[in-house]
């Protein structure tokens, strides 16, 4: 069986291992699509917090169920993804129905070792079945669904004002649930090309570029003087976290999705006269995937969209540093077994 590992920050080495045995409560799968994310490429640059090496990356996955154990209901050659956020089950958070924030959580190409390999064992209460969507939209399920638990967090209501900060793929898809959720979505990026993505293709309301846009003049212009109601972070800046908290209105709620090693750094007292909430967002739960693929299934997001890089396994060592060079336009990378 191939692998591909990251041995160090900027070096991939392609790798035999071993079939995974079978195991007791745990399913083995074929994998056939991978979807690079965030946190693939900030592991490769160095930058991943809660991350050691070597480690196989790969978490959003489209796969072929081979054999299970503890896995009624679903039968060899089915499609399938899965909830790549192991969990214990016995921890404060697992039994207040948090497993997406186990105090001991194993995440799947983060703290354990993840889907770039031709077979994965998985535990057999995180298979998800396909519903008749493609390898493609399976393998998007999974970003889509950080996307739609931060807009859970923040409980967008129908005509408020949402600011995305991030046009990343973990914002393009909080962008889609919170216009899903009836919000009117701003989004803030400094990339334009990403920008024009937004506006285009996902029909975005409103954008700003703090690079070039005076951010204060336009909220006040865009919400008539109140600002957003709901903020929410997909970046992993320090500075635009930071920044993020000028921008709620009184009484907003901002959501933190992105993930940074530093520190918060805010006014307190523009914070407190706000009465401002902030919450943080990580990984989703099974409602959120469920929400996901009811929403693919009811031509409300369109997962192609998404897609702008597609490369054979054997060719991601070669290209996956190309990924990060914003030049390149990279929405979305897709790699297939």
């Amino acid at each position: 069986m191939r692998k591909l590992v990251c041995t160090t920050p900027g070096s991939f080495s392609y790798q035999d291992g071993e079939y995974p045995a079978q195991r007791k409560n745990y399913s083995i799968l074929k994998i056939t699509r991978i979807g690079i994310c965030g946190t693939d490429l900030h592991a490769f640059e160095g930058s991943q917090p809660f991350f050691e090496y070597p480690r196989v990356l790969g978490h959003e996955l489209a796969a072929e169920f081979i054999e299970g154990d503890n896995a009624e209901g679903f039968t060899p050659g089915e499609r399938v993804t899965f909830i790549p956020y192991f969990n214990c089950g016995e921890c404060i958070a697992c039994r207040s129905g948090k497993g997406n924030c186990c105090t001991s959580i194993k995440v799947c190409g983060v703290h354990i070792d993840g889907g770039m390999a031709e077979y994965l064992s998985v535990p057999s209460y995180s298979l998800i079945h396909g519903e008749g969507l493609s390898e493609d939209e399976l393998a998007l399920v999974e970003p889509l669904a950080i996307g739609a638990h931060g807009v859970s967090r923040a409980d967008v209501k129908p005509g408020e004002f949402v600011l995305v900060i991030g046009a990343g793929p973990i914002g393009l898809g909080i962008m889609e649930f919170a216009r899903i959720a009836g919000g009117k979505v701003i989004s803030m990026d400094i990339n334009d090309n990403r920008l024009t993505f937004c506006k285009d293709k996902l029909k975005v309301d409103y954008t700003i570029n703090p690079l070039s846009d005076d951010v204060d003049a336009k909220l006040k212009e865009i919400t008539n003087g109140d600002y957003p109601t709901v903020v929410i972070d997909a970046t992993g800046s320090q500075r635009a976290i930071n920044n993020g908290f000028m921008y709620m209105a009184h009484g907003a709620r901002y959501v933190l999705v992105g993930l940074q090693k530093g520190e918060l750094i805010v006014s307190h007292p523009e914070f407190h006269k706000r009465e401002g909430t902030l919450m943080s967002s990580r990984n989703a739960h099974r409602e959120d995937f469920e929400h996901v693929i009811k929403s693919m299934k009811d031509g409300l997001v369109n997962p192609a969209t998404y897609i702008t890089h597609r490369v054979k396994f054997d060719e991601v060592k070669d290209q996956f540093e190309s990924w990060l060079d914003p030049k390149n336009g990279v929405i979305k990378a897709m790699i297939e077994m």
